[in-house]
């Protein structure tokens, strides 16, 4: 079945680790804003259940799957995982989200809908019409912060390079050579778009609301900010020596 919006089969990539209190909200909120879509649940054995309610619910809606993950490898392995998936079922767009309410579904159309014209769509909080909802100033500095950072190190022309609302084509994936990628968290997304911006991809962002969190614990913490910073770094430096290189 193709989209509506023209640009083929979509899978919408949800990982999770104990989301119960929101997977099923998730779910019915994005079928309803796009009907034609599949959504696939990558669970890494949430020991809350969430497993077993996205079985339910695949068991009610063909257009929902379940990857039943061993354990907790992170939101890049996660990614990764599914992308594999769903290349091998043939679809023409793979998109993430996360699974906690913070992407609107109801914004997927647009992102969807600007693919018809670009390689990759980010949904971007840090350009004109985006926005964040209920985040403390500190978080919001963080993530400014660490867009800002990455766009100077890599230069890169992406306002909100840490972003996790996205819409891939599948051509666009096969094109970043996913078998090296080794990142976690935000820098599994940072890492991604510069492969993306580096091979010459249209990269495109679209402005949504980012809203916080009402029902469980955030996955952020020190461990992810660290890796980010160290990755990015030794990128930019890496970069900027084989700039210098004499020919």
């Amino acid at each position: 079945m193709r989209s509506d919006s023209g640009v083929g089969r979509v899978l919408v990539i949800v990982p999770t680790y104990n989301e119960a209190d929101n997977i099923t909200a998730v779910a019915h909120r994005l079928l309803a804003s796009v009907p034609e879509a599949h959504l696939l649940i990558a669970d890494d054995n949430s020991p809350d259940g969430t497993g077993k309610i996205a079985d339910e619910m695949s068991d009610a809606d063909g257009r929902i799957h379940v990857m039943h993950r061993p354990g907790k490898q992170g939101l890049g392995a996660a990614y990764l995982a599914g992308f594999q998936w769903g290349l091998e079922q043939g679809y023409d767009v793979l998109v993430e989200m996360d699974a906690d309410g913070s992407h609107r579904p109801e914004e997927l159309p647009r992102l969807l809908a600007a693919l018809e014209w670009s390689d990759l769509v980010l949904g971007s909080r840090w350009v004109a019409g985006g926005r964040v909802v209920n985040w403390p100033k500190s978080r919001e500095w963080l993530s400014r912060g660490g867009s800002a950072y990455s766009r100077f190190m890599l230069g890169l022309p992406i306002r909100d390079v840490t972003g996790g609302y996205r819409a891939f084509r599948a051509r666009t994936l096969t094109g970043l050579g996913l078998e090296n990628v080794q990142s976690q968290g935000y820098c599994f997304q940072i890492d991604l778009a510069r492969r993306a911006a580096s091979r010459g991809f249209r990269v495109v962002e679209v402005p949504i609301t980012f809203v916080e969190r009402e029902h469980g614990v955030s996955k952020m913490s020190r461990a992810i900010v660290v890796e980010a910073l160290w990755r990015v770094t030794v990128w930019g430096l890496t970069s900027l020596r084989g700039a210098r290189r004499p020919k």
